[in-house]
């Protein structure tokens, strides 16, 4: 098969799709490989890191599309990319279609099988594609927002671990899923006190070994209410494969929290867990309501791309031989990613969705 990487054109969006020893291990499997000049460069990997690959530079996306049948790239495609899409494309990528039915829509009238790496599931439930980002989003939620903390930057000045002779930062994780957990662990090493819902006790328990700085709880509605309310910080994290984020944190609970507070909302992508979420970019990512200071950038780990493209291409490759050989209807794990095909929407969470609206 001709698999094509394009460049990515969100805006600071800095991963590339396959790093090149990614792309070596297609080419020697006796795949064509096509990557668009320069995609690589932002996340350090020139061009002729891909030509030493085997991988064919192509000068422009136009011609990059038109060589490619599967095109792996990392965002969902914007105005950029959709021009170049046709019916015959097998587009492999995170696509969040949830949380954006106008781009559903276009998928679907070009009539080709859109395939997301946030709703590929394996038989235990697990989201193998999504889980490094997960990852990465949950550390950089609480790196980040410890940085909006501090006054220079908006926030009440605080430090979170706190100091001798100064109190601690009160940190809330509604989620402990991925990108929970990370989040949970990271500023639980700061010193933070932590707390983080969930409704799994199996979740609750792994969140309890932690540390003794971490309080681990159902998601009683009254629970998180007052969590909230006393945060310094809040990291919604909240997952429903394939499906649009629920609210679970009110508008009114934010105009209550103390100014200088800090939201980071992993959960955007979905449409947000907190109902004060709209998406942002890198060049404009933070934005107040209420005193409050928000970051809601829907391409958080594209902040750190070397890291996110490596631990992205080593979740991919397992899958991408298969797609490639053409054996998507027989292998269940990549089938249950489908989200359009031929002009029809395939998740059931889409569906569902569609119907709720």
């Amino acid at each position: 098969m001709h698999i094509g990487v394009p460049r990515e054109i969100k805006p600071l969006e800095g991963r590339v799709g396959l790093v090149p020893d990614a792309c070596s291990e297609l080419v020697a499997a006796g795949h064509a490989v096509f990557v668009e000049t320069g995609a690589g460069v932002p996340s350090g990997y020139p061009d002729d890191q891909y030509r030493t690959a085997g991988v064919t530079v192509c000068d422009s996306a136009q011609q990059l599309y038109e060589s490619a049948t599967l095109i792996v790239k990392v965002k969902e495609p914007v105005e950029g990319d959709l021009r170049f899409l046709r019916r015959e494309h097998i587009l492999f990528s995170y696509l969040h279609l949830a949380a954006a039915p106008v781009l559903m829509r276009q998928l679907q009238d070009i009539g080709l099988t859109a395939i997301g790496f946030e709703t590929v599931q394996d038989d235990s439930g697990h989201l193998p594609l999504l889980a490094p980002m997960s990852d990465i989003a949950g550390r950089l939620a609480i790196q980040l927002g410890t940085g909006l903390l501090h006054a220079p930057q908006g926030g009440k000045g605080l430090l979170l671990g706190g100091a001798p002779g100064a109190e601690r930062g009160q940190v809330v994780v509604i989620g402990a899923g991925t990108a929970g957990t990370a989040a949970v662990c990271v500023a639980a090493a700061l010193g933070a006190r932590v707390t983080v819902f969930d409704r799994k006790r199996e979740r609750l328990e792994a969140m309890r070994e932690v540390g003794n700085n971490v309080t681990a709880l159902y998601a009683w509605p009254d629970g998180i209410e007052a969590a909230v309310l006393e945060a310094d910080l809040v990291v919604g994290a909240v997952l429903i494969p394939g499906a649009r984020a629920p609210h679970v944190v009110t508008a009114d609970q934010v105009s209550r929290m103390s100014a200088g507070s800090v939201i980071v909302d992993i959960s955007v992508d979905q449409g947000g867990c907190i109902e004060t979420t709209r998406p942002t970019d890198y060049t404009h990512p933070t934005y107040r309501v209420d005193e409050v200071l928000h970051l809601a950038v829907t391409n958080l780990p594209g902040g750190v791309p070397r890291t996110a493209s490596q631990a992205l291409s080593a979740a991919l490759s397992p899958f991408l031989l298969p797609l490639a050989n053409g054996a998507l209807d027989e292998n269940g794990v990549l089938r249950r990613g489908i989200n359009v095909r031929g002009g029809e929407i395939c998740h059931p969470a889409l569906l569902s969705s569609l119907e709720e609206k």
